[in-house]
């Protein structure tokens, strides 16, 4: 159950090269290789004479040559060349899919290429800024739908047993939840007030004693997430506070690529307001950031698993309210896209 009408993550920019390679993105093969002018061509990963992957051909000039019968292929994924003469069949083609750089990462369209619109890709604030650092890691694998993700990061309340030794503190396991409903997603969210810092952040933040807290988690459609956290000493916090001067932010920025309905690439990076320049400090954070998603990987590949085998309905409690609404959106426009592309075809 996806929606194709959407920009998801298909790779980082880095990984992306002058040679084939294919990349899998909601169940469809894909291969993806860079031209001559260093612009990232994603076609169809299946030549359509006998279905060998072209990713298993080769480069010819700016074109992908099959590795069977040597059909040729432009970026606009039309063959160009076929064996035995005469005139190329006009189903000779493949499709191609609609790709935009940024942010370091190569994003894709997977539905109709007609509306593809690169300013539709999530904006990130401060992204480019010299006064915010940024600290990132590989993208993880995980064995599980991309939605047990999304669930995971509209949930601050699992932190206090997940991630016992990072983001974990005593207020995080029943402080009231706030749950809103946006124009592209939902927001789950709470201040706690007075707290002492959890310990990932208490060795980065630059005041001492307890803090005001906010765990600001928000996913919008179909699978890109926002986790903001901010620390500012104790009293200065709240929805009405005006926030100290020494005040910590990181905001997290997550995506959730499905390459099949039990599968799941996840990319991710941070940007935080402090020490921009230090590296030592990017490399720390991305280090415990990695292990705490290790954390997540490990709980969600065997919720999977309990998941498909279960042999009894599983329940939801209050906390699950923004994940359910999320759920419930996504579910109805999925089910509009399906209809609009049936009227399409009809």
């Amino acid at each position: 159950m996806f929606l194709k009408n959407a920009w998801y993550v298909a790779a980082w920019s880095h990984e992306v090269t002058h040679s084939l390679q294919q990349i899998v993105v909601l169940g469809e093969k894909i291969c993806v290789y860079r031209n001559s002018q260093n612009e990232v061509i994603a076609l169809e990963d299946a030549c359509p004479h006998r279905k060998l992957p072209l990713s298993k051909g080769r480069i010819k000039g700016d074109n992908v040559e099959c590795g069977y019968h040597g059909l040729t292929f432009d970026c606009a994924g039309q063959c160009v060349w076929a064996p035995g003469g005469g005139r190329i069949p006009s189903a000779a083609k493949v499709r191609p899919y609609p790709v935009h750089e940024k942010y370091g990462l190569v994003w894709i369209w997977m539905g109709n290429a007609a509306i593809a619109d690169a300013d539709d890709i999530i904006d990130i604030p401060n992204f480019d800024s010299p006064e915010w650092g940024i600290n990132r890691g590989a993208a993880m694998e995980l064995h599980c739908n991309y939605l047990l993700m999304c669930d995971n990061l509209l949930d601050p309340t699992h932190v206090a047993w997940v991630h016992e030794s990072s983001f974990a503190q005593a207020a995080t396991k029943d402080a009231p939840l706030k749950v809103t409903r946006t124009d592209n997603g939902v927001i789950v969210h709470r201040w706690m007030m007075d707290v002492e810092p959890a310990p990932f952040y208490k060795k980065i933040v630059e005041f001492d004693g307890n803090c005001d807290r906010l765990q600001h988690y928000e996913v919008r459609y179909p699978s890109h997430a926002l986790i903001r956290a901010v620390f500012t000493p104790a009293g200065t916090g709240g929805p009405d506070g005006t926030l100290d001067e020494k005040t910590f932010v990181m905001d997290s920025y997550n995506f959730m690529t499905p390459t099949t309905e039990t599968e799941t690439r996840y990319y991710w990076f941070q940007l935080r307001n402090i020490r921009p320049d230090d590296e030592d400090l990017s490399r720390m954070m991305s280090e415990d950031v990695r292990h705490a998603f290790e954390e997540d990987r490990a709980v969600l590949n065997e919720v999977q698993v309990g998941m498909t085998t279960k042999t009894s309905p599983h329940i939801d409690l209050s906390i699950d309210a923004g994940q359910l609404r999320f759920r419930r959106q996504l579910e109805a426009m999925i089910a509009e896209e399906r209809m609009v592309d049936e009227k399409m075809r009809a």
